[in-house]
C-alpha cells in the first residue's frame, strides 16, 4: 500500500486509540466524557502536526496551519456578521429580518443602507475574473483605508503623541526636594525613595531628549550634537531591545502554555 494512504490511516487509528485511553469504561454513559476525550485528544494531536514544523515542512503542519486559518477566518465572519449585520445594521433597515433573527426592530434609518451597499461591492472581489467587475471593490478598499487612517490619526496623536509629550514635561527634576541637607539625612535607595525617583525622572527626560535628537536631520551630526545623537542611538536600542524582549516573553508563555496542555491535559504526565 502507498505510503500517502498508510501515513493518515495509521494516524487515524492512533487518535481514535488516544481517545479510547482518556476514557474510563464502567458501564455507564460516557457521551460527555466521550466527547472531552475527542476534544483533548484533537488538541494534542494538532498541536504535535503544529510543532512538526520544527523538524521540516510535511503534510501534517500543512493540515493544521490551513484548519486554523479556515477555522479563525469562519468565525471571525460569524462574529463580524452578528456583531455588524445582525445588531447594528439589519435592525434598522428592516423589520421583518430583524424579528427573523431575533433581533429588535430600531428604526428605520435610511444611510445604514451605505456600509451595506460598500460591503456588497467589497464582495465583488469573489466574483469570477471573466466578469471583469470585481475592480470595483478597490472602491470600498480606499474608504476603509482613509476612514480607518482619519480615525486612528487623531487617537494616536492623542494617546501615544500629545500624552507622552504633557508627560514627560510634567516629570519633575528634583522631586520632593526640601535641601541638599535632607536629602543626605533621608537617602533611601529603595523604590518609593527621593534619589530612585530623582534618577528616573533624569533617564526619562534624558534619553526622550537624545532621541529626539537623533531624528533631528538639519544640522549635521557632529561635535556635541554628535553625541547626544549617539546616545539616542542607545536609547532607541535599549527600547527596541525591551519591545522585543517582551515580545518573546510572550510567546514563551503561549509554548509554556500549549506544553502544560500537553504533558498536563493529554498525555497526564504531570498534575
Amino acid at each position: 500500500m502507498n505510503r500517502k494512504v498508510l501515513i493518515p490511516i495509521a494516524s487515524i487509528i492512533v487518535f481514535i486509540g488516544f481517545v479510547l485511553l482518556k476514557l474510563d469504561w464502567d458501564g455507564a454513559d460516557r457521551t460527555h466524557e466521550l466527547w472531552e476525550a475527542l476534544e483533548v485528544t484533537a488538541g494534542g494531536f494538532l498541536t504535535l502536526m503544529i510543532f512538526s514544523f520544527l523538524y521540516k515542512d510535511n503534510a501534517f503542519y500543512k493540515f493544521a496551519e490551513h484548519l486554523y486559518v479556515g477555522i479563525s477566518a469562519a468565525y471571525w465572519m460569524c462574529v463580524g456578521f452578528w456583531s455588524n449585520l445582525a445588531q447594528q445594521a439589519i435592525p434598522h433597515l428592516s423589520q421583518s429580518l430583524s424579528e427573523a433573527l431575533g433581533q429588535p426592530f430600531l428604526g428605520y434609518i435610511w444611510h445604514y443602507w451605505i456600509p451595506v451597499a460598500l460591503g456588497l461591492i467589497l464582495l465583488t472581489r469573489l466574483l469570477p475574473e471573466s466578469m471583469k467587475i470585481g475592480w470595483i471593490s478597490k472602491w470600498t478598499l480606499a474608504f476603509i483605508v482613509a476612514s480607518t487612517a482619519g480615525l486612528f490619526i487623531t487617537a494616536n496623536l492623542q494617546a501615544n503623541f500629545i500624552a507622552q509629550i504633557a508627560s514627560t514635561m510634567s516629570l519633575p527634576l528634583l522631586p520632593d526636594w526640601t535641601g541638599f541637607g535632607d536629602f543626605l539625612s533621608n537617602f533611601d535607595l529603595s523604590y518609593e525613595g527621593q534619589f530612585v525617583k530623582m534618577f528616573s525622572n533624569w533617564v526619562i527626560i534624558i534619553g526622550v531628549i537624545s532621541g529626539l535628537v537623533y531624528f533631528f536631520f538639519s544640522k549635521e551630526h557632529t561635535g556635541w550634537f554628535g553625541r547626544v545623537s549617539r546616545l539616542g542611538i542607545w536609547v532607541l536600542m535599549v527600547t527596541f531591545g525591551a519591545a522585543f524582549g517582551y515580545t518573546v516573553m510572550g510567546r514563551v508563555s503561549l509554548l509554556v502554555g500549549r506544553l502544560t496542555f500537553l504533558f498536563r491535559d493529554w498525555a497526564g504526565v504531570i498534575g
